[in-house]
């Protein structure tokens, strides 16, 4: 048997799965992230052992499993976190998560490299949400974090309590702003120019290797076995496509969870001039290249408790009682800044096109409407850089709603597949862990066991777009990318 988990924002997810990769049982602790003021976020990274006990104990009970019958572990979960240990592996401050704006002056201060010359290097955009600037921050600002031992990621973190190794992937290093992906390591340049030690930074390591073995103190904390072999895993990113079988190019996978991941893979390491998608290493020798996603299933639930309904389904009941497009309503997905149609950190949200005629189920579907607008942005520019994309394969919580994945059929023009199984990124996690401990021989028999189209798992529903509605979808496409184009001297003046 095998333990896959993913450290999300709001939940650890845990998942049993046979050598087959066939899921026995799943289990999920809650809890969620810490807001100490606008911009800033941060998690308790104590939440994430108590969960992994929790998670893992509850799975196996489900699963009929005890712990010694676990023959590997996995670890996968959200990027972009940045946390400092002492020489003991001990936190020295909570994390900044993906989602924390704290370090934005940082980059203002980095010399010797622009971020046009940044992207060239590392494929991504010069932000304040990656690694490289939340580092400079704790060490402008904690002067104690100058003698940290390692500064990690979340998924390293978790990692490095367990055996005691600091490693990451190479996929989880290319968000650092620090990676070359030419070279496939930490560039010298970018290390000098964001003043940083690369003996502070996790060793770099393909995600299916084994970083070690569960040290007595790992036992301890989590439950599981003394000397159970542990994967180097990945970030969420990356392990709910490969949880989903995406190994090769074809498929664009779209992610509707707090926030919404759409990306692809392609066999060149290809860069956005534009900005708008990232790219990042993949497994097998490919590159995901995405945009790493906007305040979309987080907008929903935004909107549920400013209206006072009951849940998202409510919401999405309403919205099917209004008509495609809106008559005319639009909204901006951009509750925490804008991702699409491009990247401006100070965008905010807005409804445009009220009239008297207008009610709550028109502002419910704009809402959903929005997004799948911004994943179209992202489908374009994929488009536009000759990244393959046959179809869309929709994943995470937000899959659920058939209303949401018909609308993204209708908006994209392109068939959109949703899978049984839509919380992949822990499954990814426990494949990653059978390579490393030789239980499979490679990602892409794993890939082929869970993709199996007898598998119970891999069956899918297919909704095919509707020539009417991708007409007056058209229309709305335009007018939202006329109205952010009208807002965009507010948002940043």
């Amino acid at each position: 048997m095998i333990v896959g988990i993913d450290i999300g924002t709001q939940s650890l997810k845990a998942v049993i799965v046979d050598q087959s990769m066939k899921v026995l049982a799943e289990a999920a602790y809650p809890y969620s992230p810490g807001f100490p003021q606008p911009g800033w976020a941060e998690q308790d990274p104590t939440l994430w052992e108590k969960g992994l006990r929790v998670a893992v104990a509850s799975a196996l009970d489900n699963a009929g499993v005890a712990s010694d019958e676990i023959r590997a572990l996995g670890v996968a979960g959200q990027l972009d976190g940045c946390l400092p240990v002492d020489r003991d592996g001990r936190a020295m401050h909570n994390c900044l998560i993906w989602m924390d704006r704290r370090a934005e002056r940082e980059l203002t201060a980095v010399k010797g490299i622009d971020a046009e010359s940044l992207r060239r290097i590392t494929g991504v955009t010069m932000d304040a949400g990656h690694m490289a600037a939340k580092i400079r921050w704790f060490l402008k600002n904690h002067s104690q974090t100058r003698q940290a031992a390692c500064f990690h990621q979340p998924v390293s973190y978790m990692v490095s309590r367990l055996t005691g190794a600091h490693v990451f992937d190479h996929a989880l290093a290319s968000t650092s702003m620090l990676y070359s992906l030419k070279h496939g390591d930490y560039d010298t340049r970018l290390l000098e120019a964001f003043g940083l030690d690369r003996r502070q930074l996790p060793e770099i390591k393909e995600a299916w290797d084994g970083a070690g073995e569960i040290s007595s103190a790992g036992a301890e904390f989590s439950g599981l076995p003394q000397g159970l072999p542990v994967a180097v895993g990945t970030g969420d990113d990356y392990a709910t496509p490969l949880g989903a079988g995406i190994i090769e190019p074809g498929q664009m996978a779209c992610v509707l969870g707090t926030a919404e991941v759409v990306g692809a893979l392609d066999p060149n390491p290809k860069i956005d001039d534009q900005g708008l998608v990232e790219t990042h290493r993949y497994f097998g020798g490919s590159y995901f290249i995405e945009n790493p996603g906007w305040l979309s299933g987080g907008a929903l639930e935004w909107f549920v408790e400013t209206f006072r309904l009951d849940g998202v389904e409510e919401m999405v009941s309403l919205a099917e009682t209004a008509p495609a497009g809106c008559e005319g309503l639009l909204f901006l997905p951009a509750l925490s800044g804008a991702m699409a149609p491009e990247w401006v950190e100070s965008a905010r949200g807005c409804f445009y096109g009220l009239t008297p005629a207008h009610g709550t189920a028109h502002l419910a579907r704009a809402v959903l409407e929005s997004c799948a607008f911004a994943m179209r942005d992202v489908l374009e520019r994929l488009r536009s850089m000759e990244v393959p994309v046959r179809s869309i394969l929709l994943l995470g919580g937000g899959a659920r709603s058939r209303l949401w994945a018909q609308i993204r059929a209708d908006v994209s023009g392109a068939p959109v597949a949703v899978p049984l199984r839509l919380d992949t990124s822990p499954l990814g996690a426990a494949m990653l862990a059978a390579v490393a401990a030789n239980i499979q021989p490679s990602l892409k028999s794993c890939a082929m066991l869970v993709s199996d189209p007898e598998s119970k798992d891999a069956v899918k529903k297919v909704m095919a777009p509707d020539p009417a509605r991708h007409k007056i979808y058209e229309a709305a496409y335009i007018a939202y990318g006329r109205l952010f184009k009208s807002l965009r001297p507010m948002f940043i003046s």
